[in-house]
Order: structure tokens, then sequence, then C-alpha cells
């Protein structure tokens, strides 16, 4: 089989890549860069992959019709990662590449007549979240998008726009979907291998420099996490898998609390966990702030993605389940990701800066890749 992948260079495109080389699947690469193809192979084959089955296809999301203009190959799948994101955008500069860019995406797999895997986020299965929103998944042409993207941020707004609208193009086109919602992404199961714009990674390093003296909410709050190297299998079964489900939730019901999580990482950091707690409107209020956000490096869109409701994954687990796929232990992998930053850290200690350069670096808030 050809997939052809968008976001194939991200944390979890290369995994992607590497699982589905590891399996003999020849991979087309979406590449605004194409000439970056040497080092995605490169890390591909550092994962357990074979780089030798990528090939680049220069592209766009940014661009119309993707800014493609050699001819395509056969194409089987098109897995669609890719998107821009950051903390504190405007919808302007999201639109053209997450929303235009998503419907061009899935435009293309229904031209080519082949299955769109597209990547959504575990947050479109929290209804009441939705709703404080303003929208309503069975009537999203009523959605007043300008106050969703004031009230939940650019990044996460665009993602949600982008998924109802690719579900209602799908609906009316009769387009094969699946749409993989994950959950924040954990490092790699056994390695803990993280990648440093990755938010957990951001967490840990809020935590061991000191920044997080409080635990976000409350003693029931949790950060849903699942591993990157599950996820990357639940893609790929989704892409080449019989029978898919329309949507898989990728996330683990297992995921501690994230007093919990912030405990066992400060464990593996040797350093003394947060006990206490601060109520998220009272913290989002702090960040509210001019220049706090960037202060604490902490911004006030993520605090949506930290959650008192728990979610079912029962329909996802039944069909992983026949797939022969089953869930790391995350308990393991969040130590493990703790102990990768605790290495990487004392490798790569801090470069220092002449005053007033900007040394803070920038989280994304789920699993997908630009």
């Amino acid at each position: 089989m050809n997939l052809l992948i968008t976001g194939a260079t991200g944390f979890i495109g290369r995994h992607l890549c590497a699982c589905l080389t590891a399996r003999n699947y020849t991979v087309v690469a979406l590449m605004r860069r194409p000439e970056d193809l040497p080092e995605l192979r490169a890390r591909v084959d550092r994962l357990g992959g074979n780089g030798d089955l990528i090939q680049a296809l220069p592209g766009d999301l940014s661009a119309p019709g993707l800014g493609i203009s050699e001819p395509l190959p056969h194409v089987d799948a098109v897995i669609h990662l890719g998107a821009r994101f950051a903390w504190q955008l405007t919808r302007k500069e999201v639109y053209t590449s997450n929303v235009e860019g998503s419907l061009s995406v899935a435009k293309l797999a229904r031209r080519l007549n082949c299955r769109l895997v597209f990547i959504s986020g575990f947050m479109l299965e929290n209804l009441q979240h939705l709703s404080q929103l303003g929208i309503d998944p069975a009537r999203p042409e009523q959605t007043n998008w300008q106050k969703v993207y004031r009230r939940a941020g650019a990044y996460e707004a665009s993602k949600l726009e982008a998924a109802l609208k690719v579900r209602l193009f799908a609906e009316q086109t009769s387009l094969d979907m699946v749409e993989v919602q994950p959950a924040t992404v954990a490092g790699q199961s056994q390695t803990g291998e993280l990648d440093a714009a990755q938010p957990l990674y951001q967490l840990l390093e809020n935590l061991s420099r000191g920044r997080l003296a409080l635990v976000p909410g409350t003693p029931e709050h949790w950060l849903p996490l699942t591993t990157v190297d599950h996820l990357s299998a639940v893609i790929a079964a989704a892409a080449i898998g019989q029978n898919v489900p329309a949507r898989l939730l990728c996330l683990d019901p297992d995921t501690p609390t994230l007093q919990q999580v912030l405990a066992m990482a400060s464990g593996s950091l040797g350093i003394k966990a947060p006990r206490r707690f601060i109520s998220l409107p009272v913290l989002r209020a702090i960040l509210s702030i001019p220049g706090v956000p960037k202060l604490m490096n902490t911004y006030p869109e993520a605090l949506h993605f930290i959650q008192a409701k728990r979610f079912d994954t029962a329909n996802t687990e039944r069909f992983l389940e026949r797939q022969g796929l089953f869930r790391p232990n995350i308990v393991s992998a969040i130590e493990a990701s703790a102990y990768w930053y605790q290495k990487q850290r004392i490798s790569n200690p801090p470069v220092m800066r002449p005053c007033g350069e900007n040394t803070s670096a920038t989280p994304t808030p789920h699993s997908n890749e630009g």
C-alpha cells in the first residue's frame, strides 16, 4: 500500500512513518521543504523504520490545491496530521492551513477515491466543553466561529472548525473517512523519547524549573495521555484496517490524575512534588495578565485540556483488540518520559543568551504535526 501523509516530519509523523515502513508500506510525505527528505529518512531509520520507503511530494497546506504540481503516485489512503500550531495565534494566521488546508486534503482523498484518516482531538468528545464554546456538533453551521476563536484560542478553535467541516464534507460526498481523536502525547512507551515541543515535555520543563509550585485544577483533574507509539499504531490501523469505526478515541483511560503525574515525574527528576492546588479559573485570570504567560511558560489556551471529565473508549478498545493492539502501561511511559527529559537536559544544558532574547519554547496543545 501507498500512504500519503501530511505532517510526516513532526514528532507523531516520524513515529508513524517508522511504524508503517517497518511493515513495508510506502509513504508519500507532503513536504513544504522536500530537501529535508534525507533527514526524515534518517530519523525514521533510527526509530526502527525503513527510510528508503519514504518519498517526498512537494506541497503546502496553505497553498491552493495544496500546492501540488507533480503527478501523484497511486495512493491507497491519505493521513492528515499536518497543521500549524502554537499558542496565541490569530484566526487569520491559522485558518488557511488548518481549516482550508484540511478541506483541501479531504477533497484530494475524495478525488483519489481513497480513505481519509483525519487526526482531530479528544476534546471533540467533550460535548459539555463544545456547548460552553457555543458549538452544537449536530448543527455546526449555526456556530458563531468568531466567538469560538475568542473563547478557545485560535489553535483549538481551528481544529474544531476543521473537524466539523471535514465531517460534513465526508457525509455530503460519501468519503470513506476515519477520524482519530488523540489525547496529549506522551513519549515512546519504552524509551520515553519525547520531542521538546510537546506539551508533556513543557510540563516537565516547568516542573523541573520550579514554575509548577501548585497543581492546576482539583484532585480529580487529569491531562489525558497516550503514548506516541500507540497513537502511531492506531493511526496505521485506521488507514489499513477493515470495518474501522468512524471515530477512534485514542487516549489512555488509566492516565493518573495531574497531581499523580506530577508526583511520578518529580520522583524521576529528583525534586519535590507540588501538593497544593490552584483552581483553573484563578490560574486563567493570572495568565490573562500581560507578560505572565511567557514568564510562566504556560498559556490560558492550554488549560482547556486539563479535564475533570472521563471518556468512554470502549468502542475504540474493541476495534484495537480485534487488531491485536493493546495500550502500553501509561505509568511506565510517564516515568520513561521524565527520565528522557532529564537525560536530555543533562546532555544539552541551556545556552546563555543576550538579555532580552526570547528563550521560551512554545508548547503545542496535542498530537497534530506541522
